[in-house]
Order: structure tokens, then sequence, then C-alpha cells
């Protein structure tokens, strides 16, 4: 690409600012191959989209609905696009950290995009990113030119947006209206170089064609033109069907062989993406054009290139062209659809080919629509505009021709066939004549670090889910138990706090960048920034990091368990990417090392395993026997197909625990479990207590009744070695618990503990099975107790069989 001042001004903006930008200019300015470039060479994390699907295929690229999975109806601001009939808005995880990660969107043909469309590509990128910024902090890429295709809007669908938009361009969307976009205008013409050609192909674009310059384009018009069989002319005409009917009868004068070539369509191709004719019909003669670059290293021939058919066989067909003096053999080229997936090593954006067009790049061309023509690059051209019906026809119809001399018109042009649409003159008009320079270009890149560095700082997302957080808490009080108030108030504080620092670290640095210049290349703004780095990582980790490990509840109420659960999450997640920000940049501010600090935050929440929230139990010096109890109830419920919390409360068990009763008299005195309770559940409850007791060497209220009444002392070990008799002589765990009338688990605790004397094995108690399983699967595992390891595992596991892997492996959770 020959280097020009607009192109390498846009470069500039696209790589090393933010700002979002509306790249435009006339036919052949290099629009198209300036998008190639910057997916070559880009470092941004990029995703191409188009309105159409020939478009999104010509840009290798995706389409926007498809990517967005938009409505293909009017998009009005109170539509809620989650529910949303006749489309998925249930985005993969895939596509979600594709949007999170990507730094910049490219929209290609957005003279085609519908204001209201562009407002859902906003819509849907403030779901995904940043709520309070316009495309969610998206860096937008918008190609095109207004003075050529422009959006279809049906009547009816006008009715619904013309009370919220001015009129149905780009814009006119609320998006474009806030994001400050610049407009950089390709002014070098590839295409043309007759400055004569180009000075009208100018006039006529701004709707401004003089008499002068309309008497200088008419000498082109020849009556009864009817051009040699070989020149290589080509018709645009403003039907379809008129540019179909031509090619049709001009391929019937032909009295040689037709050969049927048809499309291969492997994968995913939807019908409205097909680049070219699904069968396509051929006869030596017929006049044809390309309709791709060539693949091939030699470049034989481009895109609207027009040629005869010479030579056909089954697979190949050879081409000559008026200028060339070879001759083209020209075999079937392959269209990709692609779908934007993440390579799993690198973590890049990658293009998926889920689908393959196979077909010859030729289309027969006696005539074509010049709608169809956008794009292309005619060497001659006869131009039939006289029907032109829409905005920038006649433009895009003139600007496909090299020369003036190519060119040969049907019908007279008169400045009342331009047919310029106001409010894209007004537009153009405005974006003129406030178009960046190469200062606003240094304030734009000085803005773009800035906002970098102040992501790096900013705690404001914090705020949210701390303040659910303790909302949630002052609001279900009785329901909740563990360490919940005192962390979250002194993260509240710390991030509080961390606000007013960071903004008075924003104001000084904005200072300092007008002194000093990019924060990149400042000696001293980088010093001033690894100190910033070592205060917030030090206060971080004392006032959030440490809280956090201390904070813990436990709750009957799964709804508010899960909502804490929900925000919990939400704060880690942000806490982890400041500390991979603090660790990272510990040398100082770079634009790329935070870029790809970002990527990784995105992704390293994505493998990070789920840690399991933490139940506090510190309420009780009794932890093994409020897990018991936890168990038990847990088993009761499933039985009795109640909620766990109608057998007995959390408070219950705390206070059980704290309160050790081995009667019923004492259980009553449980705060929450009245008669009936006591009456259903009592005795399996006094059962695991007692057996917890006598096993831990507890003195309970019962032990003193009976010492005060001097009966006999209990023997410790007792109940343990009647279980070990009665498993010796052949009963199961099962068949031992009815007749000791004990429960399962007490049972197998009493065995469990002949273990380390060799009276019982591991073996005896579980199968191989499940052991040689449990060995692989906990050593893998992190957990706070042995409820956190059991709903981690399948329940197929019994707590006692957990706890013999546990001890076998020797780790200690209590």
């Amino acid at each position: 690409m020959a280097t020009n001042k607009e192109l390498e001004l846009a470069w500039e903006f696209v790589n090393n600012t933010n700002r979002s930008i509306f790249l435009t200019g006339k036919a052949g300015t290099g629009k198209t191959t300036f998008l190639h470039r910057l997916k070559m060479d880009s470092l941004k994390r990029l995703v191409v989209v188009a309105p159409t699907g020939v478009a999104a295929i010509n840009a290798k690229g995706v389409t926007i609905h498809s990517f967005f999975q938009m409505p293909f109806g009017p998009i009005l601001p109170d539509t809620d696009l989650n529910n949303s009939s006749g489309f998925n808005r249930k985005f993969s995880k895939t596509k979600i950290n594709i949007i999170k990660s990507m730094d910049l969107l490219v929209i290609d043909e957005i003279s085609m995009v519908r204001a209201d469309l562009l407002d859902g590509i906003d819509r849907t990128l403030r779901r995904f990113r940043n709520r309070n910024k316009v495309f969610g902090g998206v860096q937008v890429l918008m190609i095109g030119d207004l003075q050529q295709l422009s959006p279809v809007i049906k009547d009816n669908e006008w009715d619904l947006l013309k009370h919220v938009y001015s009129n149905g361009f780009f814009f006119s969307s609320l998006a474009f209206q806030q994001c400050e976009a610049i407009t950089i205008e390709l002014k070098h013409i590839y295409r043309q170089e007759n400055p004569k050609f180009i000075e009208i192909l100018n006039e006529i674009r701004n709707n401004a064609l003089s008499e002068a310059a309309a008497e200088e384009l008419n000498k082109r018009y020849i009556a009864d033109f009817t051009p040699e069989p070989d020149a290589g002319y080509i018709s645009l005409t403003t039907h379809n069907n008129k540019a179909e009917a031509t090619n049709k009868a001009e391929l019937d004068k032909l009295k040689t062989k037709e050969f049927t070539y048809n499309a291969k369509i492997e994968g995913k191709f939807p019908e409205f993406s097909y680049p070219n004719n699904e069968s396509l019909k051929l006869k030596v003669g017929a006049q044809v054009m390309f309709v791709k670059n060539d693949s091939g290293p030699e470049k034989r021939y481009f895109n609207g290139k027009i040629g005869k058919v010479i030579h056909l066989e089954k697979d190949e067909v050879v081409v000559h062209c008026p200028d060339d003096d070879f001759n083209i053999n020209t075999t079937p080229e392959i269209w990709e659809n692609i779908n934007y997936t993440v390579n799993e090593e690198t973590k890049a954006i990658t293009e998926d080919k889920i689908g393959s067009f196979t077909q010859m790049p030729l289309r027969l061309a006696w005539s074509i629509t010049i709608h169809k023509s956008q794009g292309l690059t005619f060497e001659r051209a006869i131009i039939d505009a006289q029907g032109a019906f829409a905005h920038g026809q006649t433009y895009v119809a003139l600007s496909r021709c090299k020369s003036l001399e190519g060119l040969v018109l049907k019908s007279k042009i008169h400045s009342n066939q331009i047919i310029s649409d106001n409010n894209v003159l007004v537009f153009n008009k405005n974006a003129e004549e406030n178009e960046p320079d190469a200062s606003i270009l240094v304030s734009s890149q000085k803005m773009y670090q800035l906002d970098l560095i102040f992501e790096v700082f900013d705690f404001y997302e914090f705020m949210y889910p701390i303040n659910r957080l303790l909302d949630i808490f002052y609001k279900n009080r009785t329901s909740l138990e563990g360490n919940i108030e005192a962390p979250l108030l002194t993260i509240k504080t710390a991030v509080t706090n961390f606000l007013k620092v960071s903004n008075g670290f924003n104001t000084q640095l904005k200072e300092l960048v007008e002194k000093e210049g990019l924060p990149e290349l400042s000696g001293v703004i980088k010093e001033r920034f690894k100190k910033a780095i070592l205060y917030f990582k030090t206060e971080t980790e004392k006032n959030i990091v440490t809280p956090l490990k201390a904070f813990g509840f436990t709750t009957d109420n799964k709804a508010v368990g899960s909502d804490l659960t929900k925000n919990l999450d939400a704060v880690e997640a942000l806490l982890d990417t400041k500390l991979l920000y603090f660790n990272g940049l510990t040398e100082g501010f770079s634009t790329k090392g935070l870029l790809e600090l970002r990527v990784k935050s995105v992704f390293n929440a994505k493998e990070k395993p789920k840690k399991p929230r933490k139940t506090v139990i510190d309420g009780t010096t009794n932890v093994e026997l409020f897990e018991l109890l936890r168990i038990l109830r847990n088993e009761i419920a499933q039985e009795k197909e109640l909620i766990h919390y109608q057998v007995f409360t959390q408070k219950a068990l705390y206070e059980m625990c704290e309160t050790l009763p081995t009667n019923k008299k004492e259980l009553l005195k449980v705060n929450g479990m009245g008669k009936t309770r006591v009456d259903k559940y009592g005795d399996a409850i006094l059962e695991v207590i007692k057996t917890y007791c006598d096993e831990n060497d507890i003195e309970t209220s019962d032990d003193v009744e009976i010492f005060e009444e001097s009966k006999p002392e209990k023997k410790k070990g007792d109940t343990k070695k009647t279980s070990l008799e009665l498993f010796k002589s052949g009963k199961t765990i099962s068949e031992i618990a009815d007749e000791r009338e004990l429960n399962e688990n007490t049972i197998f605790g009493h065995l469990a503990s002949f273990i380390p004397s060799g009276e019982v094995q591991v073996l005896d108690l579980m199968s191989k099975e499940y052991y040689d399983e449990l060995i692989e699967i906990i050593p893998k595992k992190t957990f706070e107790n042995l409820s956190d390891l059991k709903n981690q595992l399948d329940d197929k596991y019994s707590y006692g069989e957990l706890r013999l892997v546990v001890e076998k492996l020797g780790s200690s959770i209590f």
C-alpha cells in the first residue's frame, strides 16, 4: 500500500488510541486494503463484522446479526433483547470471553448499518463489558462510504423508528452521538488517475454536478452503442431482473455446448451468504467476470476483472481478458465462513472455519446491477443510470470505472438523476470541517494511556457487590451465621479510601502528562506509577485479601446463600484482576503489557477452578459434631421429602453443638426445638450427640447425674467394642445399626476407630473401587471441611468413607 497521510493517521488512531473512528473515503481509496492490513499487523485483539452475509464473507468476518445475536426487526430503546423471540440471546462462554477481551470492533460497510442496529451493538457490549461506557469501552472502527449503499428500512419499520431517530443512518444512533468518534476521509484515489474524471465524481458525490462537468461527462453518451464482442464491456443497470435477463439472453445466443458447474458446500454456509451462483452455467464465448481475487501467487485476476470464456473442462475454465497477453486457467476457489473462537494455548482470538463454498470464481458479466457492483473495478462499462432510484446509485455506478475513456452512457446524466440524502451531505460537511490532525492524535494517545492507567487503580466496580453483600446480611441477619459484617465493613472502608486516593492520583497524572508527555515515555511518570502499584498492592492485600479470607457464612436459606455467593464471586473476580495488574506491572506501565494482562484476567477467571465457598463453623468448638448433625439433618430431610431447616434450623444446630443436650428435656430447651420436632427427630439427634460425647470423652449432664447417683461409671470404649464384635461375627454395618438402634454413621465411626490397631481394614468398610477413586480425586480438591468436600463429589460417597480416605492421605481439616 502506498503511504499517504490519511491512511497513516488512521493507522495511528486505531492502534495507539482508544478513539472510535469512522474511516470513509471515495470509491477506490483503499478502505478494504486498510482493513486487510489491520487484520494482519495490528497488535490489538479485533473482531470484524459486516451487515450482510456477502459483505462479511468478503471482509473475512462474520455478520453483525450472528455475532451479536440480534433480532432482524427494529430495535427500540425499550426492546428487551434478551427476551426477543425468534433468535438466540444465550451467549456461549467463548463468545462472552471474546467480547470481554477484545480491544477493537471493526464494522465494515457501515453505511448499510441502521441506527437502531448500532445501538443494539452498544447495548450488548455494555452488557458484557462496562455498562457505564459507550460500546462497553470497546474501540469501534467503522469503515464505509455514506455516498454508496444506504441502510434498508421498510416503511412499517421506519414508522416505529422515526420517533427515536432523525434518520436511519448509523450516525443518527445514540451510541455514535455519545462515542465522540473522529472521522478520517481517505482522499488519495487508487482506482482513477484522470483528474477531470475524479473532479466529476466528486461533484456527483456531493450532489453538486455543474453544467461544465455534466457536459464533459455526457460526451461519453453514445447512442445505440454496441461493443465489439471481445472488448470486455459490462453493462451496469439498476434492477436485478434486467441484469439477469440480459445475461440469459446473451448466453442463449451462443451455439456452443453448455457446461454446468455446481458449488460444493461444506459445513455451515447459509444461502444468503453465497458469494456466487450455486449452479453456474457457462459456454465458450460467454463474457464473464471474476468475483474473487486470485488466491494463487501469480495474482492473475482480481474481483471485477472481465474476460471471455475460450475453453471449458469439467474442473477448469480458460478465460482470456482483453488487455492480457496470456490466458487464465481458472479452477474452483474456496470462500470460507468463519466463526470467532479462542486458541486454547495462546488465548488469541482466532478465525475458526465452520463452512466453505467452493465454486468457479466467475459469473456471467454482460450485465450486473449497480448494487452488486459495489467494491468492484471495471476497465470498461456501459452505464444505464436512467432508472436510478436510491441514494448514491449514480455515484456507485460511475465510480466503478477506472477511466472516463472506458465509460459509455446509455442515457445522458442530469443533476436530477443524482439522488443524495441531505442528512449524509450535512454529516459529511461537518466531518470534513472537524477532521483530526496530528495534535488531536497526540492528545488522544495521552488520554488512551491515562485511561489504561486509571483502569489499573479504579475500584469503583467493587462498590456494587460489596454494598449488595452488606444489604443481604442486614436484611437476613436471623438466617445467617458466621463472620460476615466485620470483614465486609473493612473491605468497604478500604475501597472507599482507594477511590479517593485513585482520584487524587489521576489528577496528578493528568498534570504530569501535560509536562512530561506520553506516560510510557516518561521516567517521572514511570516512577510515580511504580510507587502507586506498591501502595495499592500492599493495601489491597491487607484490607481486602485478608478480610476475605476471614469472611464466611452458613445459612438455611438457599436463595440468600446463592445471592451471597454470587456477589462474593464478583468481588473475588475483581480482586483477582487487580492483583494480576499489581503483580504484572511492578516494573512500570506499558500499553502492550496492560492489554496482555487484561486478556489474562478474562481467561484466568475462566480457567480458575471454582473455589468452594467457605462454610463457617467457627461458632462452635465441636466441629465434627456440627458436621455429623448437619449430615443427619440432610438424611432426614431427604427421607421425609422436607427442606432441611424443617428438621431443625441453623441456629438450633449451633446451639446443640454448644450445649450438648443428651436427653429430650435438654433438647426441648434448644431454640427452635419444639415438642413436635423433638418427638419426630429427637432420638436420632440425641443418639449422634451421645455417641460423639462418648467418643471424645466429653462430660455431659447425664454423666453428672450418673456420678451424683453413684451409679457404676460407664466404661469408655465398650460401645465401640460391642460394634466390633458384632462386625467380626459377620454382621453388616446396617444390621449392627438396626440391632443396636444406632445410626449407621455412628457404627461406621466405631469400626473406623479400630483401623490404626489393624483390627479393621479400610477396605472392610468401603469398596476398593470407591477407595481407588477417592485416593485419586481428593488430593486435587480444595476444601474447608468434609461437608465442603462432600458437596464437590458424587453423592455415592458417604461421609464416613470420605473421612477414612482423608485420614489415610494425612490431610488435616479440623
